[in-house]
C-alpha cells in the first residue's frame, strides 16, 4: 500500500517568499515617507536649559537703487498758521496704492536709470546708494531753503519679494513695514508644505550689477545670525523640495518597475512550473 506524498516545489517556494516580501517593501516605503519631529520644527538646536537665547540683530539698512518707488510728502506752514500739503498732486493717488498696487508706479516718484529722482520745486536729486533716512535728510535741507517750518516724509513704496517653491501661497508680496525677516515672508506665503524643506532654504538678492546667493537652515540657530535673515527690496526666497515628493514624483515610475519585474518573475515561475 503505498500513500501519494505532496513535496513543496522550489518554484511554489520561491512564490511564496516573493509574496510574503510585498508587506515588508510597503512598509519600508511608509516608513521612508514618515517625516520626524526635527524635521517639522524650526529652531530646533536651541539651548533649552537656561530658557534664554540672545542673537545680535544686524538689520540691513537698504540703499535705494534705480527703478525703486519712492512716496514724498511735504507739509509746510502757511501765513495762517495751517500745514498744508505741498505735493497734492501725487498724494492723493498715493493714498490708493494699498488697495491699487498700479498706483504707486503711475504716481509714485521713480528713481531713473541715473539715479536722480525729480521732485517739484527742488527738480532732480542724486539719490541712489542712500538709504531712505538719508534721503529724508536731503530732502528736508533743500525744502528748507524754500519754506519756513516744512516737515519732509520719506518712505520706500518698492518693499517687494517673491516666496516660490514649495510653500502653500507662493508668489509676489508688498512688504508696508521697514523691515522684513525670512521667516515673516514664509509664513505670509502659507509657511513649508509638506513636500518642503526647511533646511534648504535659498535666498536670492540683487545688489547693484551683481546677484548675491545665500543658503540658510530654518531649522538651524545659525538662521538668526545670517545676513539672509533680514529681507531686502526684491529679495526671492525659494524653498527646495524634500525627498519625499522626489519619490512621491517618482513613485509611479517605481510602483510601474515593481510591477514589470513582479510580473515577469511570476510568469517565469509559472512557466517553468508548466514545463517540468
Amino acid at each position: 500500500m503505498t500513500t501519494d506524498r505532496k513535496t513543496a516545489r522550489p518554484q511554489d517556494n520561491n512564490r511564496l517568499t516573493m509574496k510574503n516580501s510585498l508587506p515588508l517593501i510597503a512598509l519600508i516605503f511608509l516608513m521612508a515617507a514618515c517625516s520626524t519631529q526635527k524635521e517639522l520644527s524650526y529652531l530646533n538646536n536651541l539651548d533649552e536649559i537656561s530658557g534664554q537665547n540672545q542673537f545680535p540683530m544686524d538689520v540691513p539698512d537698504y540703499k535705494v537703487q534705480p527703478r525703486d518707488i519712492l512716496y514724498v510728502s511735504v507739509k509746510a506752514q502757511t501765513p495762517e498758521g495751517a500745514l498744508t500739503e505741498m505735493l497734492n498732486d501725487r498724494n492723493s493717488a498715493n493714498m490708493n496704492y494699498i488697495s491699487n498696487e498700479g498706483g504707486a508706479y503711475m504716481m509714485g516718484y521713480s528713481i531713473d536709470p541715473e539715479g536722480n529722482v525729480t521732485i517739484p520745486m527742488v527738480g532732480g536729486i542724486k539719490v541712489s546708494g542712500l538709504t531712505i533716512y538719508q534721503i529724508r535728510d536731503l530732502f528736508q535741507e533743500k525744502i528748507d531753503s524754500l519754506f519756513r517750518h516744512a516737515y519732509v516724509e520719506v518712505r520706500l513704496m518698492s518693499f517687494k519679494y517673491t516666496v516660490i517653491g514649495e510653500v502653500r501661497a507662493p508668489g509676489s508680496y508688498v512688504n508696508y513695514n521697514d523691515q522684513l525677516t525670512v521667516l515673516e515672508a514664509i509664513g505670509r506665503a502659507g509657511g513649508i508644505a509638506e513636500t518642503g524643506t526647511k533646511e534648504k532654504i535659498l535666498v536670492i538678492r540683487p545688489a547693484g550689477d551683481q546677484t548675491i546667493t545665500y543658503h540658510i537652515d530654518l531649522q538651524d540657530k545659525s538662521l538668526l545670525s545670517s545676513p539672509a535673515y533680514f529681507l531686502t527690496p526684491n529679495d526671492v526666497v525659494i524653498v527646495q523640495p524634500n525627498p519625499k515628493k522626489v519619490f512621491s514624483v517618482n513613485l509611479p515610475t517605481i510602483s510601474f518597475i515593481i510591477a514589470t519585474i513582479t510580473g515577469t518573475i511570476s510568469t517565469t515561475l509559472l512557466l517553468i512550473n508548466y514545463f517540468n
